[in-house]
């Protein structure tokens, strides 16, 4: 027969140890998989939002030039020449094109040219060149492909800073790589070409952008626009260049390093750059370094996790298998309904500190068992006194019903209408239906009205009128007795005791819409308009909360219903009168016709 602590022993590394590794393995595995895949998509994300501030950098820079359109002398030199429109305002031309040089600060050179005399001025460095005869400029290759193109603008590949004007401004030491935006002016009328903005922009503001994908040196990154042109490159002697397509492949093993586990991710872009493409070259070993690091860790915690759990096993399975089978005992007679089984040992290693919680864990379920037991025999009884001092409304119908009987018997039918009314107001109101329709919300509103006649006994007159077809409509209870109630809380209360309150119904389209008003008091346009600000507000304002009792709660259920379609209206001619219009729309649903 084996011993405990060796089946023990291969029990727990069966079940737990191998289990253990197992899931440690996959743990690493599914880790660096996940890792790895959150870092791919991490770089995805980051050329795809570089690509997209590429093209909104190159957005501004091509709608740069339209700002000339709106400097009135500046474009009169473009429509006149400068025969004709430099005695306009010299001083005002040279301020615009200062400050027009001086918008953005990767600006480095511009070039006005004017069709009309054939001259250019320059501006660089923030000074204005003289103008120059300089016909020459149509005849160079970008500017015939400008003028050839139905676009407006052209973008030339990166180069050295030229000095177009050859002029003392810019001098032979500046050799600045820049790239070269040529804007067509057009005659917006006639579609007149007047001659060509030059603008010159440095590398600093693209280099920025392109470089926020790029960690370190086992990263690179190069722009190439439709043409094939490199507009940037990491490398700076590629920016510029452009690769035929034997070469293509040795400049792309160049920038990857040639390993063969470097990863090429691509975004091509749109608009303006249409067909430019971002590429993005990283070595497979840093793009996954830190799920690799991530992965190894979780390993090497596995691993070491796994060998303190072998030696823990064989100490536990050592030290408490012979107090286990004397707990196991124990355990069995509590088991078989001993409650009393005694707890002697009491050592004070675990085995020890699990018998003593063990008998105060039964101490502690025989206190709660019992008072469960009497808590349920409180609860039963605080039940049946709650039940004995409820009201049967049966019992103050029936009371109602007998109050009448006595008052026909003592020939006052008077008293017995109003029992009557009262009887059926709170059977309607106690009822707790949420739904009825317009005939019975109306006979609850005529009992009202009665008891409300009786009441102040006043020359106020009402009249119903709702068409027999809308008396089946369904509508939510309880939302036409409050509005009348409203009229002699704020109108017959406070005096206006002739006045008529006018009840009627109809139907338009889809919606139905009833309408309780009167013609006595009103209110005047801005307190009716913080009433609607309420009525239509979100919440409750517990300020105002006994103020117009009942429309907020019956507009709010009727959006809760039908939707926003549905609600209250409110109106008032300058304080005269008051009308309140509920409008329901048509539904297949609970407002259907019944």
């Amino acid at each position: 027969m084996k011993s405990i602590r060796s089946r023990l022993l291969a029990m727990l590394l069966v079940f737990i140890i191998i289990p253990y590794f197992l899931s440690v393995l996959l743990i690493y595995c599914h880790t660096k998989q996940k890792a790895e895949q959150h870092e791919l998509a991490d770089s995805r994300d980051q050329i795809q939002k570089t690509a997209e501030d590429l093209e909104e950098y190159y957005e501004d820079l091509l709608d740069l030039p339209y700002i000339l359109y709106r400097n009135p002398d500046l474009f009169r030199i473009f429509e006149k020449g400068f025969e004709s429109a430099i005695y306009f305002n010299q001083l005002e031309i040279d301020k615009g094109m200062k400050t027009f040089y001086l918008m953005r600060r990767e600006i480095r050179q511009i070039r006005i040219y004017i069709a009309k005399g054939e001259d250019s001025f320059t501006v660089y460095d923030a000074m204005v060149s003289p103008r120059k005869h300089q016909p020459e400029i149509m005849r160079q290759l970008a500017i015939r492909r400008l003028m050839g193109s139905k676009s407006n603008v052209l973008i030339e590949p990166p180069h050295r800073i030229q000095n177009y004007h050859r002029s003392a401004n810019v001098p032979q030491s500046d050799k600045t790589m820049v790239l070269t935006i040529h804007h067509k002016m057009v005659d917006v009328l006639s579609n007149e070409v007047l001659g060509v903005v030059t603008i010159d922009f440095d590398l600093n503001r693209l280099a920025d952008i392109c470089s926020r994908i790029t960690h370190g040196v086992d990263e690179t990154v190069y722009l190439t626009d439709s043409n094939g042109y490199v507009m940037y490159a990491s490398d700076p002697g590629l920016i510029g260049s452009r690769p035929d397509s034997q070469d293509q492949a040795a400049m792309l093993t160049s920038i990857g390093r040639g390993n063969p586990g470097d990863i090429v991710l691509s975004n091509k872009l749109t608009g303006a750059l249409n067909d430019w493409q971002l590429t993005k070259f990283t070595s497979s070993r840093l793009l996954y370094r830190d799920a690799r690091e991530t992965a190894y860790s979780s390993m090497m915690v596995g691993g070491g996790m796994m060998l303190l759990g072998l030696i823990m096993v064989s100490i536990i399975s050592d030290r408490i298998t012979r107090p286990i089978r004397l707990l196991s005992r124990k355990i069995r007679r509590i088991e078989g309904g001993n409650m009393d089984v005694p707890f002697n040992s009491m050592g004070k290693d675990e085995i020890g500190h699990l018998e003593r919680h063990i008998k105060e864990m039964m101490n502690r379920i025989n206190t709660h068992i019992e008072r469960q037991y009497k808590l349920e025999i409180e609860n039963r009884t605080n039940q049946f006194r709650a039940l004995k001092s409820q009201i049967n409304p049966h019992f103050l119908y029936n009371a109602l019903q007998s109050i009448g009987a006595v008052a026909l018997r003592s020939h006052n039918p008077e008293v017995y209408r109003l029992i009557t009314s009262l009887s059926k107001m709170m059977r309607y109101t106690i009822r707790g239906n949420q739904w009825t329709t317009v005939r019975k919300e109306i006979e609850h509103v005529e009992a009202y009205l009665l008891l409300q006649a009786e009441r102040f006994r006043s020359d106020f007159q009402y009249t119903i009128a709702i068409e027999e077809a809308l008396l089946d409509f369904r509508i939510p209870a309880m939302i036409i007795q409050p509005l009348v109630e409203n009229f002699f809380k704020h109108g017959v209360e406070e005096g206006w005791h002739e006045a008529q309150l006018r009840i009627y119904a109809e139907m338009n389209n889809d919606r139905v819409t009833l309408a309780v008003e009167n013609d006595g008091p009103g209110l005047a346009d801005e307190p009716l308009r913080a009433l609607r600000n309420k009525l239509y507000g979100i919440g409750h304002d517990e300020s105002n909360a006994d103020d117009h009792i009942g429309l907020k709660n019956i507009h709010d259920r009727l959006v809760l219903n039908y939707g926003w379609n549905a609600g209250i209206i409110l109106e008032s001619d300058n304080g005269q009168g008051f009308k309140v219009l509920l409008v329901i729309p048509v539904l297949s649903g609970e407002g259907a016709l019944a």
